[in-house]
């Protein structure tokens, strides 16, 4: 594809699914893309099972950052993930479903949503194991 910008990428940039903040995360986690500026923040509620039962992500970036936050969190609802769930995704599963090759550069883009996510998720489950509930954000600036 000539244009890196398909239609579903341009859908989901322009009318974004889940985005904005949660009131009392379990879970929380930000992450910055330094080769072009992106910056992606993830929340999440977990219920006793560890079942994600809400998420939002919030951020500023290209279209390609924003679409995947917004197809990775309609994914994670409708496939109703866990923590181990997330643990497990796969890169490829995401990318698929944006729809388009990417270059390198482009692929950093594509997968912040997923590597904010996947930091966050480890980062609780470390921190659940020393006795600390709540995660706090982490930019890497």
């Amino acid at each position: 594809m000539s244009n890196i910008y398909s239609e579903n990428i341009l859908h989901y940039y322009k009318n974004p699914k889940n985005k904005g903040k949660l009131d009392n995360p379990t879970l929380e986690f930000s992450e910055n893309n330094p080769l072009c500026g992106d910056h992606l923040q993830m929340q999440a509620i977990l219920d006793e099972n560890d079942k994600i039962i809400d998420i939002k992500w919030d951020g500023q970036g290209c279209a390609i950052s924003q679409a995947s936050a917004s197809i990775l969190t309609q994914m994670v609802k409708l496939e109703e993930m866990n923590l181990d769930d997330i643990r497990k995704f796969d890169k490829d599963d995401l990318l698929e479903q944006l729809g388009i090759n990417l270059s390198p550069n482009r692929l950093k883009c594509a997968l912040l949503s997923l590597s904010t996510l996947k930091s966050g998720v480890i980062t609780h489950l470390g921190m659940r194991e020393s006795g600390d509930i709540l995660i706090k954000s982490n930019d890497n600036k």
